[in-house]
This record gives C-alpha cells, structure tokens and sequence, in this order.
C-alpha cells in the first residue's frame, strides 16, 4: 500500500509547504496533492514543489472540472509533465454549484458529461492527436469559417488521470475512464457504496478495478485520549454534511446516507444550514468519525491501516496531524511505519 499527502490551503506558508513535502518524500510518501476551491489554484504550488523535489508524484486533488477549456488544462499538462520529469498527475472533480456558480460564474448543468468530456479531450490533446470532438458541452473546432482542428505543438505526454468522484453515475465513469480514483467520505466497512460501480465501469472499458489506483484515507492522529481525538474532528465532519453543497445538491452527504448514515447525515445537514452549527457537530456519531479517519494508539492506527487495505484501497491518502512541521513530519513518520508492517503482513500472506 503506498502512501500520499494533501497540502490544503497553502496561503502565504510556501516555505514550510515546501519542508514538509521535501521531507515527506525522504519517508518515502508516493504522491502529494494540491486543491483548489476559491483560494490558491491546484497547479501553481506543485510547479513550485516539481523544482524542490526529485521522486514524489505531484497530483492536482482536484482541478475543477469546466473552469478551464480542455485546451487549456491540456497545455497545463504537458507543461507540468514536462518540468516534473513526468510526476504529474491531473486529478479532476466537479466541485459544486456554489463555487462553479458563485466563484466562477458559470453554470453548474451537466457537471458529470461534462468532466466526461473534458477527460476524453484533455486525452486526445496529450497523446498528440488533432482534436475533433463534438459533445453535449464542447464542440471542437467551433463550426465556424476560420475554425480548424489543431493538435497540440508540445511534444505527447503520457498524463495520468485521477478523478475525485462520489455520485454512482460519476464512480462508473472513473472505473471507465481513469487511471484512479481520488475518495473522499470513504469507510472502508462501506467500500462497496463506491467499488461497486467503479468496477462496473471499468468492466464496460474491458478492464478491472484492480486496473484503477484507488485512494482513500483521513486524518491520522496518534493518542490515548480517543473522546479528545473524536471531539477534534466531529466539526469538520458536520462541515461535510452540512456545507459542502447546498440543500438540494450535497454529494458528500449522498455518500454517507448511501453508507447508511441517511438520517444522521440529513439532520446534520438541516441543522447546520439552518444556523445550528454546533448541535449539528454533536450529533456526528463517534462511529462515523473513526470510520473515516485514523485516530488513537499505535495499535488502533494499525487496524484502521489494515482495514483500508483489505477493503481494496491502494493508495492511503493521510492527513497526519500535528501543531508544528515537526509535529506533522512526526505523526507522518509514525504513519510510515505502520504502514511498512500491515503491507509486509500482506505479502507474508
């Protein structure tokens, strides 16, 4: 099982980003991932981390699909193929109608064909081919009198796509389409709400699910105080649930309401729109935050490990946590190591 890191909001701390990802890369972390939402973009810190670094794999988690034309993120691509020494990895999801709408302003309608399309483009552009492509959303060349079909100029790249997806009809598509999927409101008890049909749609693209990199994970913090450990995290759980979407349109709160959390997870939701922010985080139940997340001792840590590795995930996506560099690069270590014993328990077996 390898093992990758997120960044989160790198605001004005490149230095220090940079340190810890540096020495993430000497524990032998395989990936790191940048987001964006309505701070930073995804692609500027990992050019700055490609120049810092020589082995880790640099992933964008995610670019919001339809912000940029396929050309675009096409060049942006190869680009960053090109000065990572092929470390890049495009990694796309949807985001939602209130930052697509609201940020961008552009219309969030047919978020799912769209990223489809934007994909199969984005594909065609990297492998050097000329691009014509007529789809529900984009039409390539414009049906216009100066319009012709171009291919890039940049010398073809081989791009690995990840898609960041939760939604049944989207899972599908990334089995079909990607080279893995980038999980979020993940348990792995519950594997099968997302497994299921990511091995449909590779079995529709003549493959198997073992052909996609899946990777799922969640904070990881070492203790024997687990009530504090829980508490710590229950509000960012409520934040899922609650605000990572509207009302109508929550797919993180799908997810778990698909994992059996469906009255916890709309409650949690009604009551942290409606301005109830706290009673929405004491009603998380504990189990639903050791479930996504990996808290307590050593011990503890290690089952959580094995738990995600016999439900089939790949790559353990962490988020070690920790006050200082120092104290993040220490759980990260630790992590490491336990991570090193469950793997070497898989091939004893």
């Amino acid at each position: 099982m390898k093992v990758a890191i997120g960044l989160g909001l790198v605001n004005e701390e490149f230095e220090e980003v940079a340190s810890y990802v540096v020495e993430a890369e000497k524990l032998g972390v395989d990936a790191v991932w940048s987001a964006e939402a309505w701070g930073h973009d995804a692609i500027s810190p990992l050019a700055y981390l490609a120049a810092r670094t020589s082995r880790i794999r640099l992933g964008t988690g995610i670019l919001q699909a339809g912000t940029r034309t396929p050309a675009l993120v096409a060049m942006t691509a190869m680009s960053m193929q090109a000065l990572s020494g092929g470390r890049f990895i495009l990694g796309f999801g949807t985001s939602g109608p209130q930052v697509i709408q609201g940020w961008h302003g552009l219309p969030f309608d047919k978020p799912v064909t769209r990223m489809r399309e934007l994909v199969e483009i984005v594909q065609m552009a990297v492998r050097g081919e000329r691009v014509i492509y007529k789809g529900k959303v984009y039409e390539l060349p414009l049906p216009a009198p100066e319009s012709k079909p171009l291919k890039s100029a940049a010398q073809p790249r081989q791009v690995p796509v990840y898609l960041a997806t939760l939604s049944p009809k989207s899972l599908e598509m990334t089995g079909e389409l990607a080279d893995g999927w980038i999980g979020t409101s993940f348990l792995p008890e519950h594997a099968d709400v997302f497994f299921s049909h990511i091995a449909r749609g590779a079995e529709k693209a003549g493959r198997s699910l073992t052909d996609v990199d899946l990777q799922a994970g969640g904070a990881i913090a070492f203790g024997d105080d687990l009530p504090r450990l829980i508490e710590e995290r229950r509000r960012g759980l409520a934040f899922s649930l609650g605000a990572m979407g509207s009302r109508e349109h929550n797919f993180y709160n799908m997810a778990y309401q698909r994992a059996g959390y469906e009255d916890v997870a709309k409650e949690v939701q009604r009551l942290y729109l409606d301005g109830h922010r706290k009673e929405a985080a004491a009603l998380v139940p504990d189990e639903m935050v050791l479930g996504t997340n990996l808290l307590g001792t050593d011990g503890m840590v290690r089952d959580r490990i094995r738990a995600y590795r016999n439900a089939g995930v790949t790559t353990l996506r962490l988020q070690p946590e920790g006050a200082t560099l120092a104290a993040r690069l220490g759980t990260l270590g630790r992590a490491m190591d336990l991570v090193r014993q469950v793997s070497a328990e898989t091939v004893a077996v």
